[in-house]
């Protein structure tokens, strides 16, 4: 025979046989699965219509035997015959309010725990650790992540907020628009041993300690418009470095045009220095071409997230920083480099979606659950 066992087949071809070969075939295992409320009621409706078994039958694809049954139930019980019947089976073994207490209650971690795990909580409800498991999982509860997040108390939060935004979605005419930052402590870090590489079975590993080299700052301004990146290294970032980053931005800039820039709340973009030196390129600039050279948007306090450019931070340690080892300083450098020189061939342009109503309506939910949590010590 062709069927051996449970599970395997002697014959290669011999599942393909048993499969069905064509509609007919899929709508004859329909007719012996059973129908939901709304599937029946359907059946019921299109008959209440005036169509025949046959055309019912053919725009719901399944056999005139199930429009017939659930015909003929309706007309002899009403709406209560388009339910489903009790079926046989094995009787549940966990009670329905201990079902409906494992989701409710695993939220709410004990006293002398600060989350819940489907070990400890199958212990204490009494019931098997893949019953805590597939209940979580289908109300989509899963105490054991944890993510970071941070609400801005900037009394200025909402002018700055729509400002940034505002320009995202809908920026000026005869003007270029960069997200502009640094990411500072990027550390040449040397691991003590060579790593071990990911393999069938095997994850990557490195050694936990490893011998510093010191810190780089990288600065860089994400043009809002192709994606292009101009960049700046340097061993500090005060005042001094960052007012070289904006000098080589209005270099590297098409001139004529004003230079839209978001930027972070720094006391260093704020220098006198630096404050001085912008008024004056854009007196100089307005004289010129009858507009402002540099326009700055600041980010309210901790909401680095509205600036595209850390995007691009995060995908630079990730591909070119954090995995690796370097025995100075200038290693670093160097990959960070050869990182954008590529990324220069092919530029990834970064593209604000969200609405700035969807945007705050997310930040008053995240306050109201906020002030209603206990929180966690």
């Amino acid at each position: 025979m062709a069927y051996a066992g449970v599970h395997g087949w002697t014959d290669p071809c011999a599942r393909n046989r048993f499969r069905p070969k064509d509609e007919t075939q899929i709508r004859r295992r329909r007719a012996f699965q059973p129908s939901t409320h709304g599937h029946a009621g359907n059946i019921v409706l299109l008959r209440g219509q005036g169509f025949s078994l046959q055309e019912v039958a053919a725009r719901l694809q399944v056999e005139r035997v199930v429009v017939s049954k659930w015909e003929n139930r309706f007309r002899r019980e009403g709406i209560a015959g388009l339910d489903e019947r009790p079926r046989s089976g094995r009787p549940p073994q966990v009670a329905q309010t201990t079902k409906a207490s494992i989701p409710d209650e695993a939220v709410r971690p004990p006293k002398h725990l600060t989350r819940w795990s489907t070990r400890t909580m199958a212990r204490t409800k009494g019931v098997s650790n893949a019953t805590v498991h597939r209940l979580w999982r289908a109300n989509d509860i899963k105490p054991h992540l944890t993510r970071t997040f941070k609400l801005s108390n900037d009394k200025d939060f909402k002018p700055e907020f729509r400002d940034v935004i505002g320009l995202y979605l809908n920026p000026p005419d005869k003007a270029l628009a960069f997200c502009c930052d640094e990411k500072s402590q990027c550390q040449a870090l040397e691991r003590t041993q060579p790593g071990l590489p990911p393999g069938i079975g095997r994850v990557r590993a490195a050694t936990r300690d490893y011998i510093r080299h010191g810190t780089l700052t990288l600065f860089a301004a994400l043009h809002d418009l192709d994606g292009r990146i101009i960049r700046r290294t340097a061993q500090r970032h005060t005042h001094a470095e960052w007012l070289d980053f904006l000098k080589q931005i209005d270099r590297e800039a098409q001139e004529g045009l004003s230079l839209h820039m978001i930027i972070a709340n720094y006391s260093t973009r704020k220098h006198p220095k630096v404050k001085s030196w912008i008024k004056w390129r854009n007196r100089r600039h307005a004289k010129a071409h009858g507009a402002e050279r540099i326009v700055l948007h600041f980010t309210p306090t901790s909401s680095s997230w509205m600036n595209l450019v850390e995007r691009f931070f995060r995908e630079l340690a990730e591909d070119a920083i954090r995995e690796r080892s370097f025995t100075s300083i200038r290693d670093p450098e160097q990959a960070i480099e050869n990182y954008l020189s590529e990324r220069d061939e092919n530029p990834k342009h970064y593209v604000w979606k969200a609405e700035g109503q969807e945007i705050l309506a997310k930040i008053h939910l995240a306050r109201a659950a906020m002030n209603q949590s206990p929180g966690f010590a």
